[in-house]
């Protein structure tokens, strides 16, 4: 599995804060037998996060993408915007299940705009910011993320079992 991480936030792009979540997504993936091939981080600018999760779909052909940041309310969170720019299929079912394991811990997770979608052969997925959110909704999602990353390329046998 080829992953890429995409962090969006103004104050990390300047250099003004640290990337912590980057670290507790990319030691998750590495336990779960992925690879981090490719990272970025940019401001809070629609047009940068399309361009780049663009680059790593369609350039890097990343089996998955896993944005954080950016989901909020805050007029500066437009991470669901720029992904919902460049997908051509939602996967409503992954942050629908994110939220509702999230509500469980704190009512706010229902404040979380995350979306996820497919480009490509590219799954698509928006993250919190923060490594605590991070994590609980990547422990959510990882026991799908190897079936979804097999359909997409081809490679699922009878998904009917």
């Amino acid at each position: 599995m080829k992953v890429g991480i995409l962090t969006a936030s103004d104050k990390g792009s300047r250099g003004e804060r640290t990337d912590e979540t980057v670290k507790v997504i990319s030691d998750i993936i590495h336990q779960a037998g992925g690879e981090i091939t490719d990272y970025v981080i940019v401001p809070d600018e629609r047009s940068l996060i399309s361009a780049n999760l663009i680059r790593m779909s369609d350039e890097l052909k990343l089996d998955l993408i896993l944005t954080t940041g950016g989901t909020g309310f805050s007029p500066r969170d437009v991470t669901p915007e720029a992904t919902l720019d460049v997908i051509e299929r939602q996967v409503p079912g992954i942050p629908e299940a994110m939220r509702l394991k999230s509500l469980a811990i704190t009512p706010r997770a229902m404040l979380s705009r995350a979306m996820a979608g497919i480009r490509g052969k590219t799954l698509i997925i928006n993250l919190p910011g923060s490594p605590k959110g991070a994590a609980e909704c990547l422990g959510v999602i990882l026991p799908v993320l190897g079936h979804a990353l097999e359909i997409l390329r081809g490679d699922a046998g009878d998904c009917a079992r």
